[in-house]
């Protein structure tokens, strides 16, 4: 079983401080090589020291010998996490995006409600333009891939050609129901630098989560996998959305209790997005005493003595906090590729800018990119999941996203909100660079 441990006290001071002498000590040599000016180093440093200022209400966890800080920052020490730490040396054009969720095949067994693939209908992208995409990704600096479905495991070899192509500069995680694993495939992947299986966990009770899923077997293939991942030596996450109500009748805390027993690293806590099956749905908003009393009950998790054995909980509702990181979709620090090659903001955000089955991925990426120069306060996907529904019906469409021209209806008119303060401060400190 892969080994996990929390850092916290004393031990989460003295790694803190050794993060950041491994920092200054490897990107010296670029001052000395004559790569980097002073200005630019110190102005480096001080950018990327700021940033992660901001993760200090994470519980760090260490899994086989590195340890996470964030989600979606790669363990350390490895070259994926120093991957990441370029994002912050770059000062003439935009800091680099460092994460991508890609979905390799949109077959799936199971038939969630809530899902926000649901009408993502249409041919899995052909695996060589995916391939070569996902190199590209990796010399632009994404240092954390996080690949699923559908569910990868039914389209093994194309999840293992994904895989393959990447190598050490970054990070892989993948998302499963369970459906297809096997103690073999899982040796397979820790040899191609996969970290990490994550799995869906919205209900502990075994008949809820059978029917959620719309399976009688869900539940058992979703243990014998966890066990299987113990066994192959390989790490367990889990994510749950829950709706407002699991707060208060302590469905939280028993999900808390579950991922403990089952031995998990840490849980990705989603907040319910109105996208897919549950695109223009209006019950899903979470008042200010809802978001404060979900956010107590994190830190508790993460910062409580008594909970220092549960897992880490990093939650969107505290990230995507205008006082955090904002929404930081469309390629500022994450973006998504679904199955059928649609370039997309994030996963719950049902538009598109393109395809890379029919058009050059560079040329996509800019043009997403010149819509997303910085983080907002607005959350896209809830402030206008009304608009793509109406567009949606009002085209007669069969299937999402909406197409590249209809999604300009979208993007060209919205409204981001503000800067967030975070990439604020960030954008001026590269503008002193340039002064």
């Amino acid at each position: 079983m892969q080994k996990v441990d929390n850092i916290t006290g004393f031990n989460r001071y003295i790694f803190i401080l050794k993060l950041k002498i491994h920092i200054f000590l490897f990107f010296l040599p670029e001052l000395f090589m004559g790569k980097i000016t002073l200005r630019r180093f110190l102005l480096f440093l001080k950018r990327l020291l700021f940033f992660l200022s901001r993760l200090q209400h994470n519980k760090f966890v260490r899994i086989g010998g590195k340890t996470r800080i964030d989600l979606y920052v790669p363990g350390y020490p490895s070259k994926a996490f120093l991957t990441a730490c370029k994002k912050f040396i770059q000062f003439e054009n935009k800091m680099p995006c460092t994460t991508v969720l890609i979905s390799v095949t949109s077959a799936c067994m199971y038939h969630c409600s809530h899902c926000y693939q649901k009408h993502d209908k249409g041919k899995d992208v052909q695996i060589d333009k995916l391939t070569d995409v996902v190199r590209k990704l990796q010399d632009m600096g994404i240092a954390f891939f996080n690949i699923e479905g559908g569910e990868p495991f039914l389209t093994y070899e194309r999840l293992k050609r994904v895989c393959a192509s990447i190598d050490e500069r970054s990070e892989i995680w993948v998302n499963s129901t369970g459906a297809g694993i096997t103690r073999e495939r899982l040796t397979e992947l820790k040899k191609m630098n996969v970290t990490a299986i994550m799995f869906s966990l919205h209900n502990p009770d075994p008949c809820f989560f059978n029917e959620f899923m719309g399976s009688d077997s869900a539940w058992d293939t979703f243990e014998s996998a966890v066990h299987m991942c113990h066994e192959a030596d390989m790490a367990v996450a889990l994510n749950t959305c829950l709706l407002k109500e699991d707060f208060y009748n302590n469905q939280f805390e028993i999900i808390m209790e579950k991922a403990k027993d089952l031995k998990v690293s840490l849980i990705q806590l989603i907040k319910p997005k109105p996208s897919g099956g549950w695109l223009g749905r209006e019950n899903l908003k979470f008042a200010p005493e809802d978001i404060n009393l979900i956010k107590s009950k994190v830190n508790q998790y993460n910062s409580k003595i008594e909970f220092k054995n549960y897992p880490a909980v990093f939650a969107q509702i505290i990230e995507e906090d205008k006082d955090v990181f904002g929404c930081t979709a469309g390629g500022i620090d994450r973006f998504y590729i679904n199955a059928k090659g649609d370039v997309q903001p994030c996963e719950f955000l049902n538009i598109s800018f393109g395809n890379i089955s029919e058009e050059n991925f560079e040329k996509i990426y800019v043009k997403m990119r010149d819509c997303f120069e910085w983080a907002g306060d607005c959350s896209l996907c809830e402030e206008y999941s009304r608009e793509v529904e109406r567009i949606y019906k009002e085209n007669h469409l069969t299937s999402l996203p909406l197409p590249p021209k209809l999604s300009e209806k979208i993007y060209t008119s919205w409204n981001r909100g503000s800067k967030t303060e975070l990439y604020k401060i960030l954008e001026e400190m590269g503008k002193k660079h340039q002064r």
